[in-house]
């Protein structure tokens, strides 16, 4: 982790604010990002493939692999934990290379691939802590089914946040949180 204080990052954000975004960064984010999961993820990629448009433009914006629960009175959204990103990493690739996507957020580790084409398309990844969904959710003015309403909570949602607390984990220039803490625990005295 780095010492710098939380960084305020107003989405979408071009490749030159995530450039200057490292491993370790705790972020607050502002501005639009949508969700996918799974589901989505596995439709983006189908209509990547047969190069048919998509139903939201991408390019440097942020996607968050959440499922949000339907809203309490008077709110916009309910809990919005994140999802598991390796469960998005067999489509991440093609997603990246295609649509100029800036960010993603999840909890969890990426495949090599996955982190290959951050770097080549210079993007980041996002952890959000899980176990705090409620209090996420609580970070989202406003929320909109954009695309595949069908799928239900794993619809693409457009959700409008505001200093919404995440941590860079894997920035464009291959700096990795994991992996880094994995070597500063090594190198601990016993």
């Amino acid at each position: 982790m780095t010492s710098r204080p939380a960084l305020q990052v107003t989405v979408p954000f071009d490749t030159r604010r995530a450039e200057s975004l490292r491993a370790g960064d705790a972020v607050l984010l502002s501005g639009t990002i949508y969700t996918a999961r799974d589901a989505a993820h596995e439709r983006l990629a189908g209509l990547i493939t047969r190069r048919l448009p998509l139903p939201v433009d991408l390019r440097d914006q942020v996607v968050y692999y959440c499922g949000p629960t339907p809203p309490r009175p008077g709110r916009p959204i309910g809990s919005a934990g994140p999802t598991t990103a390796s469960r998005m990493d067999a489509y991440t690739p093609l997603i990246l290379d295609a649509t100029g996507l800036r960010a993603m957020i999840g909890k969890g580790k990426r495949s090599a691939e996955v982190r290959a084409a951050m770097m080549r398309q210079r993007a980041v990844y996002f952890g959000a802590v899980e176990g705090t969904a409620a209090l996420l959710g609580a970070c989202v003015r406003d929320a909109a089914v954009v695309a595949f309403p069908d799928l239900g909570p794993e619809a693409i949602h457009r959700l409008v946040v505001e200093r919404f607390p995440v941590v860079v984990v894997n920035d464009v220039h291959g700096g990795d949180v994991y992996e880094e803490g994995r070597a500063r625990y090594r190198r601990a005295p016993a």
